[in-house]
């Protein structure tokens, strides 16, 4: 698979994946997506996803969706992106330096927090976690509100203990319940340099994590999986395992590699 562009968004409300594991390659993205077991309960899945990727001006934009009572607060969400789309993909297009990051951040902000937005949020019912990711060149940044998660993996973080980018923070949302309501809208961002040679980022929503037996509890866990086999394989094999363990609440998976030919920071001495 040689594409050097891919626009492709999902809602659960679509295709629910209930019972039925999936993973799609999106050339270097592998997207992993289960809505749970009906055994204990399921009918429903109210995650969705945007992955944008450009291979040429080397740059991927991921976004990871997590609501709760319906899906319509994910589905807005990916309306809004999808019509602002050309806009946000100019500023993707741009060369990295010092202000990349904000501007790219001052325009989701701006789509959050106009009046329209705002009014369509009130007369939905349900809210989202949000989490967004944009890694151009060296660099990954993040956008999260709620708790969806951020693995970055390489094996010199590993061997310092660090597998997390972002920290899941609870009671936050976008939606009928929603943050930019406030008169603080809460939210978190961060930006990290990745290391020289292969940097495995990854997404997940909770399902994942808070299956029964919990074989996926921390990032480490994860870790270990997707260190273990290839990348789709790993991939199936955790949405297997939680399948087996009877979980219930949806799961979806975002995943690639990025190999990093540039120096990255190190000590002085």
């Amino acid at each position: 698979m040689n594409n050097i562009t891919k626009d492709f968004s999902w809602v659960g409300s679509q295709e629910d994946f209930v019972d039925k594991p999936s993973v799609l390659q999106l050339n270097h993205i592998l997207v992993g997506r289960y809505g749970g077991n009906s055994n204990v309960g399921q009918y429903k899945n109210e995650d969705g996803c945007l992955v944008w990727y450009n291979i040429k001006e080397n740059w991927e934009f991921v976004i990871l969706l997590d609501a709760h009572n319906t899906a319509e607060s994910a589905k807005i969400i990916l309306e809004q992106f999808i019509k602002e789309k050309s806009a946000i993909k100019n500023l993707l297009s741009l060369p990295v330096n010092s202000q990349f990051f904000n501007m790219i951040e001052d325009k989701i902000l701006s789509m959050f927090q106009s009046a329209d937005f705002l009014s369509i949020c009130r007369k939905i019912k349900g809210e989202t976690a949000c989490l967004i990711v944009v890694r151009k060149d060296k660099y990954v940044w993040w956008f999260s509100v709620g708790d969806c998660i951020l693995c970055l993996f390489h094996p010199q973080l590993a061997a310092l203990g660090q597998y997390q980018l972002n920290q899941r923070q609870f009671y936050e949302w976008i939606g009928q319940v929603n943050t930019f309501e406030q008169e603080v809208p809460c939210y978190t961002v961060g930006r990290r340099e990745l290391r020289n040679g292969e940097n495995h980022l990854f997404l997940t929503s909770d399902g994942l994590t808070e299956c029964p037996n919990e074989p996926y509890a921390n990032a480490i866990d994860i870790y270990n999986a997707v260190n273990n086999l290839d990348d789709e394989r790993s991939i199936w094999k955790m949405l297997s395992d939680i399948q087996d363990n009877n979980v219930r609440d949806s799961t979806t998976i975002i995943s690639w590699k990025i190999n990093i030919s540039k120096t990255a920071t190190i000590p002085s001495n």
